[in-house]
């Protein structure tokens, strides 16, 4: 049978740890408690209203008086617990209190929201339908796409402000500073004149905060009724294309009514149209699920506590022989957070507007985006990981024996193979190397209790589990493995076709289909999701870049070999030079070999403009500050492939001076911003006063081990060499300790990033409302 304590850390949601019961340090109270022979336990209990205790807010506070006779040897320590008892209680009830008056909030502001996405439908489909009436000859194209049109004046909203304000609406938990919302968007403001009532009711956005920030000009429809704004966010090319140039229009138009040119009815026409009304819908649902989510976790919060209180208590009867749990249930039972009932009534109410509003009734499709099973983990995926494991041992052993015998991997080994095939099994081995560290940081967070799916935002239907990554791992290098066995052995026979040397190709083009393949085989959902983020981080800074996406680009930043490997063998195999197996002519030819330079540098690019286009969303000077982390990786890339076209001593001293400060800058971010560390105020010394590992000196070794492996940029000037091994075998060794390296970045990056969120008790995403309606000037 599983002991509470573990049960209760197993299903505890891990950003509202501190705000649970203190399970823990209760069972300490107690093992310190011993009862003597004779006499009875007198429990007082003291309600106060409004009073504050251990700085609780007004409301109800409990507080429990032990009589002197009440027969414990030791009264203080009796006292003591059940003065910690009363903290726990009164923190329970205090944090219960105010979620559930956030999540009540949200609610009545998602009712508003629906409120104005069914009279904006019912508008549009009024008009669509008086239009057909009319006779209307211009085609179905118009009938299509119909709007409500309006006249716009211009006025000045700040995208962030308003954005900003969202956020501050729903993070009120802590004293702490809010994360500013990267989720700004296109704003439109639109009146209708449909009797929208109250709905959607929104203040000013705060001017001190949005004059600080950049602003883009809003627009105001003036047409019967209240104004209404829609918010849209900017996270696509087209919509960040069209802020931009409505930024420039109106920056213009804002002249030219400075200078006079402009006449004094600015008016504008502004359509709202399905497409519009159809994002909106797919926010206000995204809101709905992120509230049906919160109102679990806090189901499952007071559910957890009662259940930690009749256990504790439960204790405390047994280790002193005494009957306090009955008196003092009755107190937590009575209290607010178990007597409560607005967040189950707010459950199903919420349960009922999706089925009303977005599954046409349907209550088991409902259920599917409300209440999603997650997919279960089978025995067999064990059973084929240790299977596939056994293959890839020994088709390793029997691959390095071959390559023995046939002489390969020195400097006197077939240049043809080691310039053309090598490369295959060295990208193959690097990326499912990090695949693989990839897995094991999934197997560390959950361990853990580090919330990574709600980090990266995964959908719980469609993550991947660790067995799966291993399973991937396994499969896919049992089958490189095999294949550049057969490979190398028809080689070692001596049949060089161009058809043997079209296997390593092959091979290459196979995983690429099976990674674009249409068909729901091989976990489908998972490769279409590293897709969209390999695409939305090619098109940065277009995309809004949200946590997968920069976390994927610092991966490819270490994926440099792999990502060089790849250029040259598609142009080997595109060109057809494996037909003649000129394998120097991709090397030879300008084009491609500046290509190859300017691969060196993408990663690298593509992270910069991320840091960019955050700093142009959120206004955070620190993304400047990380930009700049990046540009100096750029500079120490082209130093060294400056050197290696001109092996001078001047080149040398740039490259060891570049490089020497890029580091000593990627280290103080990786220590400082990324993992948090180095804190000088901190109770943990050196440390941070979080910390999720128990021993400290781990992250002393960590920080250690990550300068040394930061310093592999010295094989540039040193130039190593292992025995008689081909230079490019140590190449690999050196690209490999760097994936190493970065799959032991990426535990305390994510360890870091959820004790921020756990520090702001946030375990939903606050997912922005389309519908603001503002007070007219």
């Amino acid at each position: 049978m599983v002991k509470f304590s573990k049960q209760f850390e197993a299903q505890l949601v891990p950003e509202w740890k501190e705000a649970f019961v203190d399970y823990w340090q209760l069972k300490k109270d107690v093992k310190k408690l011993q009862t003597a022979a004779g006499g009875s336990v007198v429990v007082h209990k003291k309600l106060g209203i409004g009073g504050s205790i251990d700085g609780a807010v007004a409301g109800e506070v409990y507080e429990t008086g032990v009589a002197n006779e009440a027969g414990f040897v030791d009264a203080e320590a009796a006292k003591a617990f059940f003065q910690r008892l009363d903290q726990q209680l009164n923190k329970v009830n205090r944090f219960y209190e105010r979620k559930e008056g956030e999540f009540l909030e949200r609610g009545e502001s998602l009712r508003r929201q629906l409120q104005i996405l069914v009279e904006l439908k019912a508008a549009i489909t009024q008009q669509q339908h008086a239009r057909r009436g009319g006779g209307s000859s211009k085609g179905s194209a118009d009938t299509d796409d119909l709007s409500i049109s309006c006249s716009i004046q211009l006025g000045d909203q700040s995208l962030r402000g308003i954005a900003e304000q969202e956020e501050d609406g729903q993070e009120t938990v802590t004293k702490d500073v809010t994360a500013k919302s990267t989720d700004e968007g296109l704003e439109d403001q639109l009146s209708i004149s449909q009797g929208l009532g109250e709905s959607g009711r929104h203040g000013r956005p705060n001017e001190e905060a949005a004059h600080k920030l950049r602003t883009l000009p809003g627009r105001v429809v003036t047409c019967q009724g209240r104004n209404v704004r829609i918010n849209i966010p900017v996270t696509t090319p087209s919509r960040t294309v069209t802020a931009v140039c409505e930024l420039l229009f109106e920056d213009m138009l804002s002249q030219s009514k400075k200078t006079g040119t402009h006449g004094s009815d600015s008016n504008e026409k502004l359509s709202i149209n399905k497409r519009k009304l159809h994002q909106a819908e797919k926010m206000i649902r995204g809101a709905l699920v992120e509230l049906y989510k919160g109102l679990g976790y806090l189901k499952t919060y007071r559910s957890l506590n009662m259940m930690a209180f009749v256990k504790i208590l439960k204790k405390f009867d047994k280790v002193t022989d005494k009957e306090v749990q009955q008196i003092y249930l009755k107190v937590v039972e009575s209290s607010y957070f178990n007597s409560s009932d607005k967040a189950i009534r707010l459950m199903d109410d919420v349960e009922e507007l999706f089925v009303r509003h977005f599954t046409e009734g349907d209550k088991r499709k409902a259920k599917m985006y409300l209440k999603p099973n997650q997919r279960e983990e089978s025995h067999s995926t064990t059973f084929f990981i240790g299977l596939f494991t056994g293959g890839f041992l020994a088709l390793s052993i029997g691959y390095c024996i071959m390559a023995h015998i046939a002489g390969m991997y020195t400097q006197q080994s077939n240049k043809v193979y080691m310039s053309t095939s090598y490369p295959v099994l060295s990208m193959f081995s690097l990326f499912f190397l990090h695949l693989f560290l990839y897995g094991c940081n999934i197997f560390m967070w959950r361990k853990t209790r580090i919330n990574y799916t709600f980090i990266f935002e995964f959908a719980p239907t469609k993550e991947l589990k660790y067995r799966d990554v291993f399973l991937i791992c396994t499969t896919s290098m049992t089958i490189v493995v095999g294949v550049m066995f057969a490979h190398l052995t028809i080689i070692v026979k001596g049949n060089p076709s161009s058809a043997v040397q079209a296997i390593p190709g092959s091979l290459l083009l196979v995983f690429l289909s099976i990674l674009v393949c249409p068909f729901n085989i091989i976990y489908r959902s998972s490769r279409y999701q590293f897709l969209r983020v390999i695409r939305n981080i090619i098109l940065t800074p277009f995309y809004k870049v949200v946590m997968v996406d920069f976390f994927m680009a610092d991966q490819l930043c270490s994926q440099v070999p792999v990502l060089r490997s790849l250029e040259y063998l598609a142009c080997y195999y595109i060109t057809g030079s494996y037909m003649t197996q000129d394998y120097g002519y991709c090397t030879r030819v300008k084009h491609f070999r500046d290509l190859a330079y300017a691969v060196s540098f993408l990663p690298y690019y593509w992270r910069a403009m991320q840091c960019a286009r955050r700093w142009f969303d959120e206004g955070d000077i620190n993304h400047i500050v990380n930009l700049g982390k990046y540009v100096s990786a750029m500079l120490a890339a082209g130093t060294k492939v400056a050197y290696e076209n001109n092996n001078s001593a001047g080149w040398l001293s740039l490259v060891v001076i570049v490089s020497s400060i890029a580091t000593i800058y990627q280290l103080y971010w990786d220590f400082v911003k990324d993992w948090g560390l180095l804190q000088f105020n901190s109770k943990n010394t050196w440390l941070r006063n979080d910390l999720i590992l128990k021993q400290k000196y781990i992250y002393f070794l960590s920080m250690g081990l990550n300068l040394v492996l930061r310093l592999a940029w010295l094989q540039t000037v040193i130039h190593p060499n292992i025995g008689s091994l081909d230079s490019r075998v140590t190449l690999f060794f050196l690209a490999a300790l760097e994936v190493i390296r970065r799959g032991h970045w990426n535990f305390y990056r994510l360890e870091n990033e959820h004790l921020n969120n756990a520090g702001k008790f946030r375990a939903v995403k606050v997912v922005p409302l389309p519908f603001h309606e503002v007070a007219e000037d």
